[in-house]
């Protein structure tokens, strides 16, 4: 039996600095602070797309973002 809850999602990868692994649209937790952390802390590449926490068993979206990073920050 499955206890992951909340579906982190976007129709883009999902990159941030808690997030591993390559082009990740979905991640899956049990705890839905944690879920809306990774949420806030990512951003889509490319840059400026939606994500969203969703509460499986329901289906409610309960965090979404859309990132308004500058792509140009990105650059090193």
């Amino acid at each position: 039996m499955t206890t992951e809850l909340y579906r982190v999602e976007s129709t883009h990868p999902i990159v941030g600095p808690l997030i591993t692994g390559f082009n990740n649209t979905a991640l899956y937790m049990a705890d839905r602070a944690m879920a809306v952390v990774l949420a806030a802390k990512s951003h889509t590449l490319p840059t400026g797309n939606e994500i969203r926490v969703v509460h499986i068993p329901s289906g409610e979206v309960v965090f979404r973002k859309t990132n308004d990073l500058d792509e140009s920050a990105l650059e090193f």
